[in-house]
Formats: structure tokens, C-alpha cells, sequence
């Protein structure tokens, strides 16, 4: 799924103008629509191997195939160099740790919840990535998006639901994997000033392989010759996805297609009623509709705070 992908941040540089700014928010557009698909599919698929093989299991293979796509993300961000050279170890270790740890949760979260209901949880990540920006990053975040982010809050509770039995400890776990992408988002951030992006990549998913695979000796469960070609098949979307989506960012603003975000639940419901005949309650619609609207003023508000300080700077550039 995509809000459980740690790694998206991307190195855009200098966004088109004019014309090839309206091509490239356009072809932005598209490519992330894409991405999300095939995130879409990820998930889908390891829902499916979330019934019969180990968390970690599934996370090896994820992030051991992740490797084949990801090896010409890596290579157009600077090459192996790039990927190896780290100014900020302990942020490393911290990115990494609660990376793994939001990552694994969601996994294990697809195969005992609905599709659907993990992904909508998943949305709050806005409203902690805004919550947590003021003392992890020293970021101010105004009153309008305070309110967006209580607002925001009450409709995570109506989804989560807590104190009814299994469901809600599941749901509570799937906003704890949130959280936790959330913190790594942060960090990411933080790392984004002193690293490169190719080395943030690469050593996240080393990290996935390594400390999945020492399960393996434990957990290992002998897969059949189709569910091979599954757990290999999740790696490789789920890279390629995220080149997909690093293009994406590269094209158009933060602000033109973020909102596109939302268009997994579309997914997750489809994924969900086709293969397990799953359908969301009406409280997870109703707290859907509550964050999905608070998150899209966050974005647009920090779009819109983000062009005046760009303005104020253009201006003071000129005196």
C-alpha cells in the first residue's frame, strides 16, 4: 500500500515551467495514479500470502525483489557512491528501525483485518506527520491546521472504533503502523538535509532484508510454485511502484497529486470485494470521509503557506 511505503521522499529538483509545467503535472498526474494501482496490487497480494506464510517471510522477499527495480532508482540518484555514503548514522538506525517496525504491522495487519479498513486507517499518516513536524522538526503549524488535525482525530476514532473486542485491538494496531510510517516520514525529512536520497533507500531496505531474513531459519514456510511467483511479484511492483512514484514527484507538485492518494481505498474496496468479498462498515465510510477531508486541507493549506513563503522569499531577493 502506499502509505505504508517509508521511501518515497524524492529528490524532485527543479520542477518544469510554462507549458512543460502543465505536461509534466499532467504526466505527474498519471504516474501517480499508476503508482497507486500497483501499491494497490502489492497489498492485495500480500493479504493473500498473509494467510498461510509469516509476516517476516513475506517481508524478505518484498524487499530482497524490491532490489531489482529499485537498483535503477538508486543508479539515477547517484549510483551505489551515493547509496553508500551516510553523514547521519544514528538517523539512519532510527529511520530503519521505525520503518521496519510500521511496515511489518501493516503486513501482519492485511491478513487479519479487511483491505479496506487497514488503508483508511492508514490515512491518519497526515495528521500524525503534522502533528509530530512541531517538536520532532521544529516546524509551526497554525491554528487552522490544528482544528484540521482534531477533526481529522475524531473520524481515526469512528473508524477505529476502540472497545469492540478483536476488531478494534486489530484497528489500534493499524494506527500504531501508522504512527509509526508517520516517524519515519519525519525522519526521512530530517535525513533529507544531510543525505542522499539513494543512500535513505538503500539502507531501509537492507535493513527489511537483513533483519527479516534472520527469521527465516524459525518461520520459514516451504512456499508452492505459485505463491513463488507471488512473494517474487510483490518485491517487483512494489519497486517498480516506487520509481513510479519518485517520477511522479519529480514532474508535479506535492500539492497536484497527493490528494491522488486517496483513490486506494477505490482500490482496496475492489481488491477486497473481488478476491475476499469484503466490504467496509458504514463507521469506516463515515471516518474515511472525516480524514479524508481533513487531510486534504492539510495538504492544500501547506501548499498554500508554502507559496507565500515563496513569494515573501522572491520578494526579500529583490530588495
Amino acid at each position: 500500500m502506499t502509505a505504508v511505503e517509508p521511501n518515497r521522499t524524492a529528490e524532485k529538483g527543479a520542477l518544469p515551467h510554462g507549458r512543460d509545467a502543465q505536461h509534466g503535472a499532467g504526466m505527474g498526474i498519471v504516474l501517480m495514479l499508476l503508482a497507486i494501482a500497483l501499491f494497490s496490487a502489492m497489498d492485495a497480494m500480500v493479504k493473500w500470502l498473509g494467510q498461510t506464510y509469516p509476516t517476516m517471510q513475506i517481508l524478505f522477499f518484498r524487499s530482497l525483489f524490491a532490489f531489482v527495480p529499485l537498483a535503477f532508482l538508486i543508479g539515477s540518484m547517484g549510483g551505489i557512491s551515493a547509496a553508500l555514503r551516510v553523514n547521519d548514522k544514528k538517523g539512519h538506525v532510527i529511520r530503519c528501525l521505525v520503518g521496519l517496525i510500521g511496515l511489518s504491522i501493516f503486513f501482519y495487519c492485511f491478513a487479519h483485518m479487511k483491505l479496506a479498513d487497514v488503508v483508511a486507517i492508514s490515512f491518519a499518516a497526515p495528521l500524525f506527520i503534522t502533528a509530530l513536524s512541531v517538536p520532532m522538526l521544529g516546524e509551526r503549524v497554525g491554528k487552522r491546521r490544528w482544528a484540521a488535525c482534531l477533526v481529522g482525530f475524531t473520524g481515526v476514532l469512528v473508524m477505529v472504533n476502540p472497545g469492540a473486542s478483536l476488531f478494534g485491538e486489530m484497528a489500534l494496531l493499524a494506527l500504531v503502523g501508522t504512527l509509526f510510517y508517520a516517524l519515519a516520514i519525519i525522519y526521512v525529512r530530517k535525513l533529507s538535509k544531510t543525505e542522499t536520497n539513494a543512500s535513505i533507500v538503500f539502507y531501509f531496505t537492507v535493513t527489511c532484508v537483513v533483519v527479516s531474513g534472520a527469521f527465516l531459519p524459525f518461520q520459514w514456510v516451504a512456499p508452492t510454485p505459485l505463491d513463488w511467483a507471488l512473494l517474487i511479484a510483490v518485491g517487483l511492483v512494489g519497486g517498480l511502484a516506487q520509481i513510479i512514484i519518485t517520477q511522479a514527484f519529480r514532474l508535479a507538485e506535492v500539492s497536484q497529486i497527493m490528494p491522488l492518494e486517496y483513490t486506494h481505498m477505490i482500490w482496496a474496496v475492489g481488491f477486497g470485494y473481488l478476491i475476499w468479498l469484503e466490504l467496509p462498515s458504514l463507521s469506516t465510510w463515515v471516518g474515511v470521509a472525516i480524514v479524508t477531508a481533513s487531510g486534504l486541507y492539510i495538504i492544500y493549506r501547506e501548499a498554500y503557506l508554502g507559496r507565500r513563503r515563496g513569494v515573501a522569499r522572491r520578494w526579500h531577493s529583490r530588495r
